[in-house]
């Protein structure tokens, strides 16, 4: 596979990709259309903050399976596009966090007792003792404007410090925030006015961009605001401002809405706002993780393992993964399966989950079920975008569970409808790691799924069997295996083949031809070739 870096990263992800058996070429320069011509024939593309992943890129890289983001903040990637495109974004979110935890302590330290402003006297020949009077944390109130992971790791230090916590963050529940000792305060501005020292730590969304302004600012008047986390989340120029006119004690910063910072910022005149260029991840130990974290993401990617820091798809946890790993090619073979054999657009996919397996998050095992339901389709699907198509096509995706299960230890059943039609195709696994299909619209079948498949249904009555077995050898089809299952004696019948190759047209319409067979649909799956000329 091919991985393409845009971006420096630690040599220690560019070794582990090269040790794995994969190509990587590193070019920092390429930008628009050189970009575009160099990401064209990538597997996978790895980037920080310095390249712009656009829908163009995607449209552009045909067989690129991830990108990856040597960080946390994403903001520079086309996430939906890349969903459209069925492309992993994955970050690496805890690589950096105790960098940005620390830096953003540093800098409230940095700002509450003006030291880069002392320093910056003292080198310049003044000994100006008398002209800074600082500020101390212990018994100020921090206010932390999102408890993400940074947020977090934040909200320890400093409480330990002898800061009391105040907590804006409407994703997260009041029993999260007292766990961190914090007090949840539902509103920006009341939570800002409670707040000595603001420390922000939101991604920047188009919900968070300019969040904080004027009126905001107004909030923490006499206080410090901190920003570590993205530029473009705080008005610059209000910022400035609001120091400047006293409105607040002073300001640290990290990060800009413009990178590198522009010599005419106002931010650059106020000598009570601090400023760093973007040094919040930059320790030795943090590049070095997310380096390693972001290859180690690309390689599971590679071999279809869950990317347990994708951004837009299904993950699961590391540990919980053996157990639900076979169940996923169960569920995309009864997808495959039963989208072949309903007659019409499908409407609604419902995956149903029993036993075991009802005990474990399945959103991966639903996606892979959609995927198998959509490659019959010729939709350009995978486990990331699947999940999209059906929501852009209207098809009712519907999810269970229960504990319950006859005679199976688990069982996976994947339905399919189209108004009032419907086929179930149920799978489970046979000593640990045998794939099985078991039911086929409620016929018993206990068929290996694999290859060229023949799905007969017919009366069931003596010598059909022989019939289906004749014309296949008479058209050199060989049978590998046959499952048959009926309703009662006499009834309906369903016979599934393992078959060696395609079943000619011709062989198709000679089976039709006699009324005792109703219905013959061809499958195919993993390991068949494709459809051979007639």
């Amino acid at each position: 596979m091919k991985v393409l870096v845009t971006d420096p990263i630690a040599d220690a992800g560019l070794d582990r990709l090269r040790d794995a058996g994969h190509e990587v070429v590193t070019d920092y320069e390429s930008e628009g259309e050189a970009l575009l011509d160099a990401v064209a024939d990538a597997n996978a593309l790895i980037v920080r903050s310095g390249t712009d992943v656009s829908e163009a890129v995607f449209e552009a890289a045909s067989d690129l399976v991830i990108v990856g983001r040597a960080g946390i903040g994403v903001d520079n990637i086309d996430i939906e596009a890349a969903t459209d495109h069925g492309v992993i974004v994955a970050n690496a979110p805890e690589g950096n966090v105790r960098a940005a935890a620390e830096h953003t302590v540093a800098m409230t330290f940095a700002v509450a007792r003006s030291i880069p402003q002392a320093h910056g006297r003292l080198v310049g020949g003044e000994w100006a003792k008398g002209e800074f009077l600082g500020t101390e944390v212990n018994n100020k109130t921090l206010t932390i404007v999102g408890l993400g992971r940074v947020g977090q790791e934040v909200a320890k230090r400093l409480d330990s410090l002898g800061m009391d916590l105040v907590v804006y963050d409407p994703y997260i529940s009041e029993e999260r925030a007292d766990r961190m000792g914090a007090e949840l305060v539902e509103d920006l501005h009341d939570a800002l006015a409670a707040g000595d020292f603001a420390t922000i730590h939101t991604p920047l969304l188009p919900e968070t961009e300019g969040m904080i302004g004027e009126a905001e600012l107004a909030q923490l008047e006499g206080g410090y605001l901190i920003n570590c986390a993205r530029g473009g989340i705080v008005d610059e120029d209000a910022l400035a401002e609001a120091v400047d006119d006293g409105v607040l004690a002073g300001a640290a910063l990290d990060s800009f809405a413009e990178e590198p910072l522009p010599d005419d910022s106002p931010l650059l005149d106020v000598e009570e706002i601090v400023l760093t260029p973007h040094l919040g991840a930059s320790t030795e130990a943090a590049q070095e993780n997310v380096a390693v974290d972001t290859a180690e993401a690309v390689l599971a990617a590679f071999d279809d393992e869950p990317v347990l820091t994708a951004l837009n798809a299904p993950s699961v946890d590391e540990s919980a993964f053996p157990r639900i790993e076979p169940y996923i090619d169960v569920a995309e073979t009864a997808g495959k399966v039963a989208a072949q054999l309903l007659d019409g657009r499908i409407t609604e996919v419902e995956a149903t989950y029993e036993g075991d397996i009802a005990e474990e998050e399945v959103d991966l095992v639903t996606a892979s079920a959609l995927k198998g339901v959509f490659e019959p389709l010729e939709w350009q699907v995978n486990s990331v975008n699947a999940p999209r198509l059906a929501e852009e096509r209207g098809i009712e995706v519907t999810e269970s569970k229960t504990r319950q299960t006859e005679d199976f230890q688990s069982l996976v059943r994947v339905t399919v409808r189209n108004g009032d039609d419907e086929i179930a195709v149920e799978g489970t696994l046979f000593a640990g790691e045998d794939a099985r299909i078991v039911r086929i619209d409620g016929f018993r079948v206990d068929a290996v799924p694999y290859g060229h498949m023949l799905v007969a249904r017919n009366t069931d009555e003596p010598g059909v069997i022989g019939l289906i077995g004749t014309v296949l050898g008479d058209h050199d089809v060989n049978i590998a295996g046959m499952f048959n299952g009926r309703e009662t004696q006499g009834g309906e019948a369903l016979t599934v083949y393992n078959l060696d190759s395609v079943v000619p047209d011709a062989a198709i319409d000679e089976l039709l031809a006699d009324d005792r067979v109703v219905e013959i649909t061809e499958i195919t799956l993993d390991g068949a070739d494709g459809r051979a000329d007639e």
